[in-house]
Formats: structure tokens, sequence, C-alpha cells
């Protein structure tokens, strides 16, 4: 399956290091075009390429790892979703200062949903530091465990046996209601731990 990532921040650019990792080719993309993505695509190697966020947005699993604030202006106008599968990886939080938005008892994927009607949605990669999703899965002798949750029961099998595939170990929390208030950063009891399967 092809994968697009919208986004080249600490997140977006820690999953496309993984993604180089195991060989597997993506598409990244950001709202100042593929040109300033140059730096960054010749690092991490031939697998991962510069593109349109309206390319990234093509790709049959993608990745949305924008500023919260910027989400709204980073989707608009994008080709329907029809079916194929976004990961939100956002927090709904505004960086550097890590203050939390007031959705209104509405949780980040409600809102990251209606911002891509048609698609099949798994919360994902927002639990980790950038730093551990970006270093190697295994390196505590184990596996790493990565949080996915989800209400398409299709669509996540999809993105856990993708993180599986970059070596991790990937852990279904249930719904997307269920598995966000476990893992949203502020607030969640699992957000940023760091944890390892053995065995």
């Amino acid at each position: 399956m092809s994968i697009g990532i919208i986004g080249a921040g600490l997140i977006g650019s820690a999953f496309a290091r993984a993604l180089a990792r195991a060989g597997i080719e993506a598409i990244i993309s950001n709202s100042r075009g593929p040109d300033s993505l140059k730096e960054l695509v010749g690092e991490l190697g031939p697998s991962i390429k510069a593109g349109t966020v309206e390319q990234a947005a093509s790709a049959d699993i993608v990745v949305i790892a924008v500023n919260w604030s910027k989400l709204p202006q980073a989707l608009a106008g994008l080709p329907a979703w029809n079916g194929r599968i976004v990961i939100n990886a956002n927090n709904a939080i505004e960086a550097p200062a890590f203050k939390p938005f007031d959705l209104k008892g509405r949780l980040s994927s409600d809102v990251v949903g209606d911002l891509v009607p048609g698609a099949k949605l798994v919360k994902a990669l927002n639990h980790l530091p950038a730093a551990l999703l970006a270093g190697d899965p295994q390196a505590e002798g184990g596996h790493r465990v990565l949080f996915y949750s989800g209400d398409d029961a299709d669509a996540k099998a999809k993105v856990g046996a993708l993180f599986e595939k970059l070596g991790f170990f990937a852990l279904d929390l249930g719904s997307l209601a269920a598995g966000e208030k476990m893992a949203a950063f502020p607030g969640g009891p699992l957000a940023v731990l760091n944890l390892v399967k053995f065995g």
C-alpha cells in the first residue's frame, strides 16, 4: 500500500525515518512544498520522496502530523478520501507551550474526522516522543509498543501490520474514543510511556 505523510515536523519526519529504516517507500510533504524537503529526503535515502500535500494525500495510508491550529488549512481542498486510511497523529495542543485546546468535550479524532470526510480514521503515532518513534524499535531488546485505535477493523489491521513491519509491537486500544482517552497527550495515562514487549 502507498504511504503519504502530511507534515514534516518532528513526528512526520520521525515516522519517515522509521519507514526509511525498513526500506518502505513513502511521500512526505509540507506546506512549503517539495523543494523545502530536499535536505531531509537526501538524509533519509531513496525510499522517501518529497511531494506535494495533494500527492501525499492520494496515498492508500495517509499520516497527518500537523500543528493543531494549522490542520484546517493543511487539509483544505484535498481530493476526496473515498475510504482511504488516515492516521491521525495529532494531539490537540500547540507547541512549544503544550497548551491544550478546548474542544468543548469533543475528541481530537472527532475534529480531524470532520476534516477528512469519508476516510477510515485510525488514531496513532501521537503518544511517543519523536526521538523514540524515529529510533530503533528493538533497542531495548524487545519491541517498542505503538498504540493505535479506530472504529474500522480493516483499517486498524492494516495500520497494525505496517507498525509490525517496522519492528514495533502494535497494540490495539479499541475504539477511537477509548484509545484516544488512554493515549492522548496531555492527560492520557499511556501518553509518553516507552513500553517494550519482551518475548
